[in-house]
C-alpha cells in the first residue's frame, strides 16, 4: 500500500522527524542543513541565520494575537535561538477568495506591531490568491535573517550530563488556547495564548553568559517534543521534576478535564534552556526580570542515564518515563 502524509505528519512529533530524515533531509541534505530552529551559515565576512516558518492556524484569530502576529514571532524566535538578533523578513501570503480587506488589513497591521517591536524590518513579500475552499481563510510564510553574536554557538547536539534544564515561562498556554477558540467545550477558562518575540529575552541571557548549550522555542509539540529532540540529538537522558514545571492553573484546570499533558501543548513564547548548573541560577534571575519570562523555573537536569529518554520525577517521588510525542498531537495548531 502506498505511504501517504498524514496530519500526523505536520503535528511535529514522531512521524514529523520521520518526514523530514526520510524525504526532506534525503534529498536536502548538505553540510549546512540543519535539525535546529535556524541554519547558521558562514557568508565569507561573517556569520548569518536563516530561518522559515509557515503559519496556517486555525481559527486565524485567538486570545492574544492573530496568525499575523504569529508569524514574524515564530521566526524572529527561531533565529534568537541560535543567537542572532533578527534583522530582516520576507513574507508570503497565500489569501482565500472572499476574505475580508478589513481583516487583512489587520493582520498587516498586527505584523507592523510585532515586526517593530522586535526590531525587524519586513522587505519583501509575495501574494497569490486561492479559489474559496483551496484554503483556510490565510495563510503566511515568513522568512527571516539575523546576525550571529560572537562567541556564542548553540545546537540540540550540544546537551551535557549535569546541565540544568530550564523554560523561560509557563508551558501550554498557546495550545491550549487554541484548542478552547476551535473547540465547543462548553469550557470557559480565562487563558491568554503566550505569543510573543523573543530576541530580548534571549540577548538577556547571552549578557548573562555565553556557556548555554542549547536554546529551543517550544512551539508544536510542546516542551516534551523539545526534549526528546534534544536527548536524540545529544544523545543524552533527561530528568524532570514535575512540581517544578511551571503549568497556569487555568491550563492545568483545562488539562485535567480533558486528559491532555501540558509538556505537550504548544507555546509561542516560551524556550527550552539548557546551560551548565553552575550557570542555571543565574540565569533564571535574569529571566525572572524579563517582560516575558517572569514564570521561568529550573525544571530538570541532563543525565548519562537511558539516552534518548526524558523521564519525570513526580509530586510523590517515583520515576516515570515520560511517553514519546507521536501521532496527531492535539490541539492541532498549524
Amino acid at each position: 500500500m502506498e505511504k501517504k502524509v498524514t496530519l500526523a505528519h505536520g503535528a511535529g512529533g514522531k512521524q514529523t522527524a520521520e518526514l523530514i530524515q526520510e524525504v526532506f533531509a534525503a534529498h536536502f541534505s548538505n553540510p549546512e542543513f540543519t535539525a535546529d530552529d535556524a541554519a547558521v551559515l558562514d557568508l565569507g565576512n561573517g556569520k548569518i541565520a536563516m530561518s522559515t516558518d509557515g503559519f496556517i492556524v486555525s481559527p486565524y484569530k485567538f486570545n492574544g494575537g492573530n496568525i499575523g502576529k504569529l508569524s514574524i514571532c515564530g521566526t524572529v524566535n527561531d533565529l534568537s535561538c541560535m543567537g542572532a538578533r533578527p534583522r530582516y523578513l520576507t513574507c508570503s501570503f497565500i489569501i482565500e477568495e472572499g476574505f475580508p480587506l478589513s481583516e487583512l488589513e489587520e493582520i498587516a497591521a498586527s505584523m507592523e506591531k510585532t515586526a517593530k517591536e522586535a526590531g525587524v524590518k519586513i522587505v519583501a513579500g509575495d501574494t497569490k490568491v486561492a479559489g474559496s475552499g483551496q484554503v483556510d481563510h490565510i495563510f503566511i510564510t515568513t522568512t527571516g535573517i539575523g546576525t550571529l553574536t560572537e562567541g556564542f554557538s548553540t545546537s540540540g547536539a550540544y546537551a551535557k550530563p549535569g546541565d540544568a534544564i530550564l523554560v523561560t515561562g509557563d508551558i501550554g498556554r498557546h495550545g491550549c488556547t487554541i484548542l478552547l477558540a476551535r473547540e465547543n467545550l462548553g469550557i470557559e477558562a480565562d487563558i491568554k495564548s503566550d505569543c510573543a518575540p523573543l530576541w530580548g529575552t534571549v540577548e538577556s541571557l547571552i549578557r548573562e553568559t555565553k556557556e548555554i548549550h542549547v536554546i529551543r522555542d517550544a512551539t508544536r509539540g510542546g516542551v516534551g517534543t523539545v526534549l526528546y529532540e534534544i536527548a536524540a540529538e545529544s544523545n543524552v537522558g533527561m530528568r524532570l521534576d514535575s512540581a517544578a514545571i511551571p503549568v497556569d492553573p487555568a491550563v492545568r484546570g483545562v488539562c485535567g478535564m480533558l486528559g491532555l499533558d501540558p509538556l505537550y501543548l504548544a507555546n509561542e513564547g516560551t524556550l527550552v534552556v539548557i546551560a551548565p548548573r553552575e550557570q542555571a541560577e543565574g540565569l533564571l534571575s535574569v529571566l525572572k526580570q524579563g517582560t516575558y519570562s517572569a514564570n521561568a523555573a529550573i525544571i530538570g537536569e541532563i543525565t548519562d542515564t537511558m539516552p534518548g529518554k526524558v523521564v519525570v520525577t513526580t509530586e510523590i517521588g517515583s520515576e516515570t518515563l515520560l511517553p514519546q510525542p507521536g501521532g496527531e498531537l492535539l490541539p492541532r495548531i498549524c
